[in-house]
């Protein structure tokens, strides 16, 4: 007797849960109706019943209805839910349709159907146990400012324990206020207090049609806001402008090193410098294509295999050229320029023919792939890591330069070559290696430029002109006045072009070097030494 009432106990319990569950279901089915009556009207009362009903399947079918996947039997009063399988399901029981209506059509919406539709996903997913579901639901609502998600924004602020979270909650919530038109004056102006501390394009598009309404306390409030929001956007593009500068600075930086050691050494006027950073470019194919098919493990590592092996390929060609052509030409700087378009000319055509002449896939680790947001600052881990490459090159260089025999000789020959040869410097061994590290510092360089450019035959001839600029205008040989002016001309660059255009943009700093050069011939750091200043 005791085991009966026990079971009788546990039906009636299970009967007394089940109740809000079937009673959401019979909320559920007269809302449904409104899908099937082909009126975007009835289609709107539809989506805001169902939203408010409570039920299970709600998010199911506001989710099919936003992907296209509701459809309904116009003969049968029937909603169905097509589900990302392919299985049509009843929307109201979710129980399966053996067989499809004949007269299935899928329900229409219109523009405003849409934004209902995204905040009554915004609204079902704004409890969501999952973070990123939550903050997704929070900017679904920003943009709909629906004012019937308002209730669940309210309950959801008051559980949101993440602090960023909640944050987006707020900021859903004053966009939603702003759109209230029974809102009192005291609530639109803490909306917009929260809009302005968001202060991105966003709230500044809510805040200004607001700023334009009628003479109120909550128009001169937005004003203020607008004005507060531009002045801040203002200052983030210009130091956006400032980020993307330094991000050229680096890669002329990278071409330009290079050649600032052939050129201030032994007074070459190198027109291959740029096909050395197109070696090195193709290299970095040519470890990723091995990494692809032979070791896949190592694709992320393909670009620290590739810097060492680039500087070792392009320095050795660099060698090349310097003993079998350039040895012959010191003292001649038309010739050495002429002939050095020519090998430039060689190498080019030497590549189209390995490679071919279309453009070859380099792809980025996953260390260079992405960005993240610094303040207003949207910065790419792939830029990031070419300036932090390219600082690190700089200092290497330095460091070879001050502290080693041989950057004590190659000083030596660059300040008074006569006087290092009178001294027992072998003049000819140092210009060897002066060109080939030279030049293999461009190949290291075309290992970045291969993350930001395309890797083709014409790859350094879109460098060699602002390497040349970049060294004048820092001065010949210096290595701080490359940095400096790589600085200078890349954030120069970025300023100018949004006025004027890419190629006026270079023309104007073309025609600003030039009356510079005249001014300072040798640049903003002059070398000192007995030969330079004779």
């Amino acid at each position: 007797m005791r085991k009966i009432l026990l079971l009788i106990g546990l039906a009636f319990a299970l009967l007394v849960n089940l109740s809000p569950l079937r009673a959401a279901e019979a909320d559920l089915a007269p809302a449904l109706q409104g899908f099937a009556s082909d009126s975007f009207s009835a289609t709107g009362s539809a989506i805001e019943a169902v939203a408010q009903s409570g039920a299970a399947r709600a998010p199911v079918i506001i989710e099919a209805l936003q992907d296209g996947r509701l459809s309904y039997s116009a003969e049968g009063k029937t909603v169905f839910v097509k589900g990302k399988d392919g299985v049509l399901t009843d929307a109201a029981t979710g129980a399966k349709v053996a067989t499809a209506p004949t007269d299935l059509k899928a329900v229409r919406l219109n523009n405003r159907l849409r934004r209902a539709v995204d905040a009554a996903v915004g609204a079902l997913t704004l409890m969501s146990p999952n973070p990123a579901r939550r903050r997704e639901a929070a900017d679904a609502v920003f943009k709909s400012r629906d004012e019937a998600t308002l209730p669940t924004l309210d309950a959801a602020i008051a559980k949101e324990s993440d602090a960023a979270i909640k944050t987006a909650l707020q900021q859903a919530r004053a966009s939603v206020i702003l759109a209230k038109s029974d809102a009192s004056d005291a609530d639109k102006i803490e909306a917009v207090a929260t809009l302005r501390a968001r202060g991105d394009q966003d709230s500044l598009a809510i805040l200004t049609g607001l700023a334009s309404g009628p003479e109120t306390i909550v128009k001169q409030a937005a004003q203020a806001a607008v004005a507060a929001i531009e002045s801040r956007l203002s200052m983030w593009r210009n130091l956006q402008n400032i980020w993307y500068g330094l991000s050229l600075g680096s890669v002329l930086l990278l071409a330009a090193i290079g050649l600032a050691i052939t050129f201030g050494v032994m007074g070459v006027i190198n027109m291959a410098h740029g096909e050395m950073v197109m070696l090195g470019a193709y290299t970095t194919f040519v470890v990723q294509e091995y990494a692809r098919t032979h070791a896949p493990g190592l694709f992320n590592y393909s670009l620290l295999i590739a810097v060492p092996l680039a500087f070792l390929v392009a320095g050795a060609v660099g060698v090349l050229i310097e003993r079998t052509i350039i040895r012959f030409l010191y003292g001649r700087p038309l010739e050495t320029l002429l002939a050095t378009f020519g090998v430039s000319l060689v190498l080019q055509q030497a590549v189209r023919t390995i490679f071919g002449a279309n453009n070859r896939e380099v792809g980025a680790p996953s260390f260079m792939s992405g960005s993240f947001q610094f303040g207003g600052l949207e910065i790419t881990y792939g830029r990031m890591w070419i300036i932090v490459f390219a600082l690190v090159v700089f200092a290497s260089l330095q460091l070879l330069l001050r502290f080693t025999s041989f950057g004590l000789r190659m000083r030596a020959v660059t300040q008074n070559r006569r006087m290092a040869s009178s001294m027992g410097i072998d003049t000819n061994r140092i210009d060897a290696l002066a060109f080939g590290l030279g030049s293999g510092i461009a190949g290291m360089a075309g290992v970045a430029l291969s993350q930001i450019d395309n890797v083709s035959p014409n790859l350094g001839q879109s460098y060699i002109i602002d390497s040349f600029m970049v060294v004048v205008f820092g001065g010949v040989g210096n290595l701080w006045g490359t940095l400096l002016g790589a600085g200078l001309l890349g954030v120069a660059n970025k300023f100018l072009e949004p006025f004027a255009g890419a190629v006026l943009g270079k023309i104007a700093l073309l025609v600003f070097i030039i009356l510079f050069i005249q001014k300072r011939p040798r640049g903003l750091f002059a070398l000192k030494g007995r030969a330079v200043e004779a």
